[in-house]
């Protein structure tokens, strides 16, 4: 079992790789299980490096590839935010920027232990500023996007 630690866009992952067999390792991001199929690569466990926790950042590890965002998001706006209350991976983004909303409309899904979770506009207004793409993994107080 080998532990890492990636910051993505300002969001910290911590990354442990389980095991690998073959092209098929079992990762854990954030604590969330992943089983992943790596592409052109065929790494065993031992070949993984060893890192120190000591300030040094880690070096990429290929199984960690899920955790990685998508481009398309961008950054928070000017207004409220509306945050992760528990940590999880986002599967559904249900706005674009400039979208008026209402407070209480489902903005956003959010799936933890298998149960996916509707996010709600907590106030009226346009969103303003999109954060995360589906497939991101956020930590609770993550904020999703912004409401101006």
């Amino acid at each position: 079992m080998k532990q890492y630690k990636y910051t993505i866009n300002g969001t910290q992952f911590d990354v442990t790789i389980d095991s690998i067999n073959g092209s098929q390792a079992k990762v854990e991001v954030n604590g969330i299980p992943f089983e992943v199929t790596m592409h052109g690569s065929s790494l065993v466990e031992e070949d993984l490096p060893t890192v120190s926790t000591e300030g040094a950042a880690a070096p990429a590890a290929p199984a960690a590839e899920p955790a990685a965002a998508p481009a398309a998001k961008g950054a928070a706006g000017a207004g409220t935010p509306v945050k992760a209350p528990l940590p999880g991976v986002v599967t559904k983004v249900l706005v674009q920027n400039g979208q008026a909303v209402k407070k209480g409309e489902t903005v956003l899904v959010l799936e933890a232990m298998k149960m996916e979770n509707n996010i709600n506009a907590e106030c009226d207004g346009a969103i303003t500023g999109i954060c995360v793409a589906p497939g991101d993994s956020v930590k609770e107080g993550t904020t999703l996007l912004t409401i101006g």
